[in-house]
């Protein structure tokens, strides 16, 4: 489909036509452990072929909001399939999470075997690696919480809640593989902690419970934590804050395509509470990341870039994995921040009624589109990691996992706004 000149309408028949048909099917045909709960994602780029039973806590976690929230716009008419099967689904992993995720100190491991055994991803460095996978269990218990009623599940994500703010107060939580340095401050916490309690926020509003408010605040906080704390004067968001060494390349490079997710989590919590200066901001910050990602010679986004007269290639020496990390795959062109960007586009459009924003999505889309979904309709879904010229290559850029999260996520979101408009992302009734 050509996006430019097309109809909301014709835009939103579009996304749901692609979720129905090429990604959905795809992990309920190939991936979907019914017997357990969860979902089998260390699946081949290409083929979709399995090759591992192992669980990645927050792929499950991840899989279980989305059933939830699928579930939640099929029940509205929103979505052509039967909500049960994706409420039940949604509910048999949130379970297979509480009965096995869940350690002595109340934090979540980080892998688990097929049955539910927990596994060490890096010997001897036990389970407990990652506070990200917390904070994605407690957005599936959320999640789960507002698509079945069940004040169970959202009072087993509070108190999760609860435990995972007071370690992040008292500094004791990791973020393996990529382990920050001493005196460092990453985007990446503020910015899940914002998506958390803005989801706990919904859960709570939608359930009646008396800590909504109490959220709502912890959201806005961790917004403003964002905005005030890693944006840069020139728009563009400093993934890495580290005083003692400002010129290394961890805290020189940036991640457009993070960046722009955060900044629809930012305009969702903004458009929610009358924040027009954190709107404006994020608007602006969109654009800033779009200008410096995007490859003018091939198309799409860059995974990392070092922005000014020395960029977008990232130069310097690997002082660590997340470094290493950014040289190795910095030109490499992979799903997710497309379809973050999507999103993000239309969502600003809708909310400043600016129609360059809508150019920008439309650009976004026809790269996309011609790039990502994999050409063999009887596998579908996307194959998701590209090279510079957006041909597929086999490389891990993170987990060894092909996730089922950001793209279903954002066409979910993508046929809400485009049928329902931003209300429906951002009504406090």
């Amino acid at each position: 489909m050509r996006a430019a000149g097309a109809s909301r309408a014709a835009l939103a028949d579009f996304y749901l036509d692609h979720l129905e048909h090429a990604i959905l099917p795809f992990w309920f045909e190939r991936a979907v452990d019914a017997e357990r709960g969860g979902v089998f994602t260390c699946l081949e780029n290409e083929t979709g072929r399995r090759v591992s039973d192992d669980k990645f806590v927050w792929s499950q976690a991840r899989w279980a909001w989305t059933l939830a929230h699928a579930a939640r716009l099929a029940d509205r008419g929103l979505l052509r399939v039967d909500p049960e099967p994706l409420r039940a689904h949604a509910r048999r992993t949130a379970d297979f999470l509480l009965e096995h995720a869940y350690l002595p100190n109340g934090s979540v491991a980080y892998l688990l075997a097929a049955d539910g055994t927990k596994k060490e991803f890096l010997p001897g460095k036990g389970h407990d690696l990652s506070f990200f996978g917390d904070g994605f269990a407690i957005l599936a218990l959320a999640g789960v919480a507002r698509a079945t009623g069940e004040g169970a599940y959202l009072a087993k994500a509070l108190a999760s809640y609860d435990g995972l703010r007071a370690r992040l107060a008292a500094g004791t939580v990791r973020s393996e593989p990529y382990p920050l340095p001493p005196g460092s401050r990453a985007h990446a916490w503020p910015m899940i902690m914002l998506n958390v309690a803005q989801e706990l926020e919904r859960a709570a509003r939608a359930m009646g419970h008396a800590r909504e408010g109490d959220l709502a605040r912890d959201a806005l906080a961790d917004m403003d934590a964002v905005l005030d704390g890693f944006v840069r004067p020139d728009g563009l968001v400093q993934e890495v804050v580290w005083p003692a060494a400002p010129d290394t390349l961890l805290a020189r490079h940036a991640t457009p395509g993070h960046a722009i997710e955060s900044m629809w989590f930012v305009l969702e919590q903004a458009l929610t509470h009358g924040r027009a200066d954190a709107v404006a901001t994020a608007v602006r910050v969109l654009r800033a990341s779009y200008e410096a990602g995007w490859d003018r010679e091939y198309g799409g986004l860059f995974r990392y870039v070092v922005p000014g007269p020395d960029g977008p290639a990232p130069q310097g020496p690997a002082d660590g994995p997340f470094e290493q990390l950014i040289l190795d795959s910095w030109d490499t062109k992979i799903w997710w921040p497309h379809s973050e960007t999507l999103y993000a586009a239309l969502l600003a459009e809708a909310a400043t009624g600016d129609a360059s924003l809508r150019a920008l999505h439309d650009e976004v889309h026809a790269y996309t589109f011609a790039t990502f979904p994999n050409p063999d309709p009887a596998v579908g879904e996307w194959i998701a990691i590209r090279d510079r010229q957006g041909r597929p290559i086999s490389k891990v850029v993170g987990l060894p996992v092909k996730d089922p999260y950001h793209v279903t996520r954002n066409l979910l979101l993508l046929v809400e706004l485009l049928r329902e408009g931003v209300e429906a992302r951002t009504r406090l009734a």
